[in-house]
């Protein structure tokens, strides 16, 4: 595998002329192929954002997609209002993602829209490299299909909005695209390791899942100036720089933080906190595993069956063992990190994957691709229709909105959606404002979260929140402690003045101060008090 790379060492800075990835042409073709050249990838791009609309505008008008997203765009929402992340609002992810949501905010109206066709354009833009990447190594066809099932599958894995995947996974094409470059010799080692390693280092500060793939970038890279037999202090100067380019945005975010005084909540939020979160029960675990695992089947059996790597030229198998060896580091990695409490973070293996698929698919006819496409695509709209059902939509949320709008004070949600604070214009009643930071088990120490969550929860609860949201039925795996002393604040202090079904077995209940009528459509007193 790489043997390629053993034919001479090639150490120039030169990048490839072309699109990295993009198929190359033989010398002497003639004006008329130039012209397709150029018209093909406009085409491409066209049709490719054309799908991408079609079969994620389903969700473009919902402002409570997926709770994560929510509360991105609340922080970055709060950060144009002047709020600074981990030191304002608690949050563990890098602050990349919260500045991309930033940005999208920026761009006027409620900002629900806004991030959704954000996320949308780098779908595209990934999706476009996709296609380029499988052109080297299956006809137009099928490597445009391979794009399109990277669309489509994001819907079948909570894809459809702005999880951290849709945007670092654009990054971590790009470092795999130069490392491609390096593989195949297409352009000099150094330089595609410098780019590599520098779109590595911005995709860890949208997440740090990706140090996996980075890692394993850099090691291919080290490979290959080894097999090329670069001079060791020659080698290891390079690594110096690609392993500097790779820790250089997260060091400047660092650097940031604590010329404000802030490095210690800067590193407890990024890292530190990381070890207090408890591990989730392993029977939740192996089932959120299982779903990921049945959502994959197809394009893993698209691989295993199709054998890919028989179909490809004997001057591309060492560019495409490489495409392998991408794809195992994210399956491992994804295994290693031992979430599965959503699909999303199973996203990062669709990269991968659906590239490698592309010779397979392109030995079938095109009608079958076709027909492949066709089921993704209805099972992707029946997965979004069967969400918002079960979570809420616009009407819904809008519902609790009103209901929820505090008089006076703020308003505090314990359990429901993190976007009723952005909905309601609402003030923040804590640092703490995902919901799941202060009424989950696995938050439940100041470990994870830098204080004692009962202790937090009393205090917003001490300063009279003007209304209170919370679930029913509740959380399997909720806090006991906090529900505690919110059930206790309740009862003192509030009456439950709203229920608004969000699902068949969902209701938000709202809750505010004083005495007051209990609404016909409520659950029961006793059934909420038989709920842990």
């Amino acid at each position: 595998m790489f043997a390629g790379a053993a034919h001479g060492p090639d150490f120039g800075d030169e990048f490839p002329l072309a699109f990295v990835g993009e198929a190359t042409h033989p010398p002497g073709m003639n004006d008329a192929k130039r012209q397709d050249r150029g018209a093909g990838p406009i085409a491409s791009l066209g049709l490719l954002a054309l799908v991408a609309l079609l079969v994620r505008a389903q969700g473009f008008g919902n402002p409570v997609t997926g709770f994560d997203e929510q509360f991105y765009l609340l922080v970055g929402d709060r950060m144009l209002q002047g709020a600074l992340p981990y030191v304002d609002i608690f949050d563990r992810k890098p602050i990349g993602l919260f500045l991309l949501y930033a940005g999208a905010r920026s761009l006027g109206g409620d900002g629900f829209l806004a991030y959704k066709l954000v996320a949308t354009g780098f779908v595209v833009a990934t999706a476009y490299g996709i296609q380029r990447i499988a052109r080297r190594f299956a006809g137009p066809v099928a490597a445009l299909g391979a794009a399109i099932l990277y669309i489509l599958w994001l819907n079948l894995m909570e894809g459809e909005g702005g999880q951290s995947p849709v945007f670092y996974n654009a990054l971590v094409l790009v470092a795999a695209s130069l490392v491609l470059c390096a593989v195949e010799r297409r352009g000099g080692l150094f330089a595609c390791g410098a780019g590599a390693m520098a779109a590595i280092g911005v995709a860890l500060q949208i997440k740090y899942a990706v140090l996996p793939e980075g890692f394993a970038f850099g090691c291919i890279l080290l490979w290959l100036g080894y097999r090329a037999r670069a001079p060791l202090v020659r080698l290891a100067g390079m690594a110096l720089v690609w392993v500097a380019l790779a820790l250089l945005p997260t060091l400047v975010a660092w650097g940031a933080y604590a010329a404000m005084g802030q490095s210690e909540a800067w590193i407890f939020a990024n890292f530190l906190s990381l070890g207090g979160q408890a591990a989730r029960p392993l029977a939740t675990e192996l089932e959120g595993l299982a779903a990921c695992i049945g959502i994959l089947a197809p394009l893993g059996l698209v691989i295993a069956l199709g054998r890919p790597w028989r179909h490809v030229a004997p001057e591309r198998r060492d560019g495409f063992g490489f495409l392998l060896v991408w794809l195992a580091v994210t399956v491992v990695a994804v295994l290693l990190y031992g979430r599965f409490g959503s699909p999303h973070y199973a996203m990062p293996i669709v990269l991968p994957a659906t590239i490698v698929a592309a010779p397979a698919l392109a030995r079938w006819r095109r009608g079958w691709l076709l027909a492949l496409i066709a089921v993704i695509a209805l099972a992707g709209q029946v997965v979004l229709a069967l969400s918002e059902r079960a979570k809420g939509g616009a009407d819904e949320a809008r519902a609790v909105a009103r209901a929820a709008t505090p008089g006076r004070g703020c308003l505090y949600v314990y359990d429901g959606y993190p976007a009723l604070y952005m909905l309601t214009h609402s003030c923040l009643p804590s640092k703490w404002v995902f919901p799941g930071h202060l009424n989950t088990q696995d938050e439940a120490s100041a470990a994870a979260l830098g204080t004692d969550p009962v202790a937090e929860i009393r205090r917003i609860l001490a300063r009279h929140p003007g209304a209170i949201v919370d679930d029913y039925p509740r959380f399997a795996f909720g806090n006991p402690a906090t529900r505690a002393v919110l059930r206790e604040a309740l009862a003192r202090d509030y009456h439950l003045a709203a229920c608004v079904p969000t699902g068949p077995s969902r209701v938000r209940l709202v809750y505010r101060p004083g005495p007051g009528p209990v609404p016909a459509s409520c659950p029961s007193a006793s059934a909420l008090a038989a709920m842990p």
